[in-house]
């Protein structure tokens, strides 16, 4: 238990010595927010789609920001620790334990990444349930962390994963959140990360209810995320010298 403690701790110290970390959470969420509102309710009504609403842009705006700041978080996490984790595997540290307290600490920041983003949707939205609304919106970033360490784990190069995780993060918000330049969204969008964390929220904000089969539906994205993010990070441990328990 002692490891896990000690190896979250080191991780928050490492994530608070990059002044960048600070400005992804606590900065970039109010830009993020406000600037895809406007974006999305300045677009004019089409002949097939309806406008949306300043209200909804925002609201779309909130579950873009904590997805692309917590895939970025992830993907910087994981690439940054990656020399290290291998040589403490080598020394004979235990390998499920570095991933677990990367994962507990990514959690953490995900959950202080959604704080700020529903702090600032508070500002001009009130929720009809306001906990689930931070909730379901702490989900989504979740589902995002986790892919930006798997991303990460795959590809650990900064510059050509964090493409991959903000170009993924744009249409993903673009197609789920039904932009009004989207007009026959196919049906396979409902499968992206965003689409049911989206529903959720759009449900607790304005209804302060929530659909079982979406929330059940982003739990499973969730353990499979995580299923890969454990296969990769043992089969990388492996070939640096060796996979401990």
């Amino acid at each position: 238990m002692r490891r896990y403690v000690e190896g979250v701790e080191l991780n928050v110290r490492t994530f608070l010595r990059t002044p960048l970390n600070a400005v992804l959470a606590l900065v970039l969420p109010i830009v993020v927010i406000e600037g895809w509102g406007q974006a999305m309710a300045g677009l004019p009504a089409m002949p097939t789609v309806e406008a949306v609403p300043l209200t909804m842009g925002r609201l779309l705006g909130g579950v873009f920001g904590v997805a692309i700041i917590a895939g970025l978080l992830g993907l910087a996490q994981m690439i940054s620790a990656r020399k290290a984790d291998r040589r403490l595997v080598q020394t004979g540290y235990p390998s499920w334990t570095l991933l677990a307290t990367r994962l507990v600490t990514l959690g953490g920041v995900t959950v202080v990444v959604a704080t700020v983003n529903y702090g600032v949707l508070r500002l001009t939205i009130t929720p009809e349930a306001p906990v689930l609304a931070f909730v379901f919106l702490a989900l989504a970033g979740v589902v995002y962390a986790f892919i930006g360490a798997l991303v990460g784990a795959v590809l650990p190069r900064l510059f050509e994963g964090s493409l991959i995780v903000v170009f993924l993060a744009m249409m993903d918000a673009f197609l789920s959140g039904d932009s009004p330049l989207a007009a026959d969204v196919p049906e396979f969008v409902q499968y992206f990360p965003l689409y049911h964390p989206k529903e959720l929220l759009q449900a607790a904000v304005f209804d302060g209810t929530f659909a079982t089969a979406d929330l059940v539906f982003v739990g499973g994205y969730v353990l499979v995320l995580l299923v890969l993010v454990t296969v990769v990070f043992g089969v990388t441990m492996r070939t640096s010298g060796g996979w401990s328990t």
